[in-house]
């Protein structure tokens, strides 16, 4: 049984790019430029979903508060240097603001919004359809004389506020109010039984408490450049998609936005990648927040332990990982919601889980690496070390074999030259810190391999016709992945080979100034339809060209790419063809790259500016 659609459903679709986020490192909530909740998973990243209305808009249950008439025009902004989000409303009657905040901390699990009449009177109109289990639960909705609560076998919810709730047919329940000048209106979603009434006074001290959380933690950036704005924001769009709990970072905190919309390219991203979680402690450390670098260092060690005392057939390390960190859900597809505008499936879980990618001991190894660098006072124990030679150990075995790739394609293995590249850095950094901390290895053996990875990258990832590194093996495919050569010091910035390489990329899988992954007419990867550029990887083109020496361009290319953020500045995983968002949003990946070319960028500019134009 399921409940019927509300009376009132939403009105099509909100693109991806007309939402912020707010959220409390447990989970989060996708809040619409019209007022409307569309996607929140109560208690953490993973849980089913309670409001999903971005996914099916007539069954996926939503929060919506906004004005009652339609001639109405909204913005949004973060009070700055937090995660606290405003939405106003500008109508003919007045002006009013919705405020939205998850307060920080164990002890809270609930989302606040604030009616705050700001000028005039505005008639205002609240409505709550929450759908269970991705929308499969039928609820119990009881109402009280301080708000109503939503009952399942699993999850209580509540809503506690001094407004008049009224029930609606469909499970949910509405309310009117007019908001007045120097008025506000709270109303608490808790997680649980419904709590006491806050009055406006201990409303505004928890939002006090929210504000100078964020206040204090962003403090602790040493970021300083020309792109300071930016940077915070990705800053805190990163700590939003931290699960407290255990230090994990999500991916990104939605399942199923597309990478085209009607098409199928549709992926769960709500689980903790290990690539994803090396290239976060990297630009945390960049960045000085040393607490969470290390909390993503504990959590990948000891993620990477628990697999390698059980590991898979498909190696010692896991591609991706929940995140506390063993709560991985089988893929599979919700059949019941139509998904975003009409993009299906919709997919929980991720089956990529089972697929070999050769790279992530790469990506793990630098992150170690990075870790024993900069002092961490979590250096790298003795039975860690164990178990990182085993990981080298199977890596030196098995290196040559086919896979799937960073970008996991569904196509069949193949030889990739970022996964050989990947596989480089992770003998290249097992080396370094063996020698570094006198760490009894194999170091004959491994000093073997790592050349060998050198000599088959140099001879069978290079195309001589195209005078380019390829995307594998006797290949002429290019991939934007080896823009990862210069940075992880694979080859000099400058290198003739590299060089080539960068301006055949440029030539062929930039679209202005944004990247493709791949070119998809050449490279099949096994799944229909199309997608947009990877913003990511467009971040990274921007600081192969700084490094490359090429500062103009690497700027304009830079610049131009932060035009195609939100409102917000949040960005998701990839670029459409008319510059709309696409993809799981937001995407920490995307926010990661961002930090990593700002900074990059900004040490290549001014250095030039200390040395002069004539140098």
């Amino acid at each position: 049984m399921t409940l019927p659609a509300p009376h009132r459903p939403l009105e099509g679709y909100p693109p991806i790019a007309d939402h912020g986020v707010i959220g409390n490192l447990r989970t989060v909530a996708l809040v619409g430029v019209d007022g409307t909740i569309d996607w929140y998973c109560p208690e953490r990243f993973d849980s089913p979903s309670v409001f999903g209305s971005i996914l099916d808009r007539r069954r996926g249950g939503f929060y919506r508060i906004g004005p009652c008439r339609d001639d109405v025009s909204s913005k949004q902004l973060y009070l700055p240097d937090t995660n606290i989000l405003i939405t106003r409303f500008l109508s003919p009657d007045g002006v009013v603001e919705v405020q939205d905040f998850m307060p920080v901390g164990a002890n809270h699990q609930s989302l606040v919004r604030r009616v705050v009449g700001v000028r005039g009177e505005v008639p205002m109109r609240i409505e709550i359809e929450p759908r269970f289990d991705y929308g499969r639960v039928v609820h119990e909705r009881r109402t009280h004389p301080n708000g109503v609560s939503f009952h399942t076998d699993d999850l209580d919810l509540s809503l506690a506020t001094d407004l008049t709730l009224t029930p609606t047919p469909t499970g949910g329940v509405v309310a009117e109010v007019v908001a007045q000048e120097r008025t506000a209106h709270a109303l608490v979603l808790h997680h649980g039984s419904l709590p006491e009434l806050l009055s406006e006074e201990q409303t505004e001290a928890l939002g006090d408490e929210t504000i100078a959380y964020w206040r204090r933690w962003l403090h602790q950036s040493s970021y300083v450049g020309r792109w300071r704005e930016m940077v915070n924001r990705s800053a805190l769009t990163l700590k939003l998609l931290t699960y407290a709990p255990t230090g994990a970072m999500v991916a990104a905190p939605t399942t199923s936005l597309p990478e085209q919309v009607g098409g199928t390219r549709n992926w769960d991203y709500r689980f903790s990648w290990t690539r994803d979680f090396a290239f976060s402690i990297y630009a945390l450390t960049r960045l000085g927040f040393a607490e969470e670098a290390q909390a993503l260092t504990w959590f990948g060690r000891s993620a990477a332990g628990e697999a390698c005392r059980r590991p898979g057939a498909n190696g010692p390390l896991r591609i991706l990982y929940g995140i506390d960190p063993m709560s991985i859900t089988d893929e599979h597809v919700l059949d019941h919601w139509e998904g975003y505008r009409g993009s299906a499936p919709v997919r929980i879980g991720n089956a990529a889980e089972h697929q070999l990618q050769l790279d992530i001991s790469g990506e793990f190894l630098d992150a170690l690496s990075l870790s024993e660098q900069t002092g961490s006072d979590r250096l790298l124990s003795y039975d860690h070390w164990q178990e990182v030679s085993g990981i080298i150990g199977w890596l030196c075995d098995h290196w040559d074999e086919p896979d799937e790739g960073i970008w996991e394609v569904r196509s069949g293995r193949k030889r990739f030259t970022f996964s050989r590249l990947m596989s480089w850095v992770a003998l290249d950094r097992a080396i370094r810190i063996a020698d570094h901390r006198a760490f009894p290895a194999d170091l004959s053996r491994w000093r073997t391999e790592r050349d060998a990875l050198y000599a088959w990258i140099m001879q069978r990832g290079w195309n001589h016709q195209r005078q380019a590194f390829v995307q594998s093996e006797d290949a002429d495919e290019l991939d934007a992945s080896l823009l990862l050569m210069p940075l992880v010091h694979f080859v000099g910035p400058t290198d003739p080979r590299w060089l080539s390489t960068l301006d055949a990329i440029g030539n062929e899988l930039l679209s202005d100034s944004l990247v493709f992954r791949y070119e998809h007419r050449r490279a099949s990867d096994g799944l229909n339809g199309n997608e947009g550029t990877f913003s990511m990887c467009t971040f990274w083109y921007v600081e192969c060209l700084a490094r490359a020496r090429r500062l103009e361009e690497a700027r304009l290319v830079f610049e131009k790419m932060l035009t195609y953020g939100n409102h917000l500045g949040l960005y998701s995983e990839q670029i459409g063809a008319t510059g709309e968002l696409l993809g799981n949003f937001p995407q920490a990946f995307t926010h990661l790259a961002l930090i990593s070319a700002a900074i990059n960028l900004d040490r290549k500019l001014s250095a030039k500016t200390l040395q002069g134009p004539h140098t």
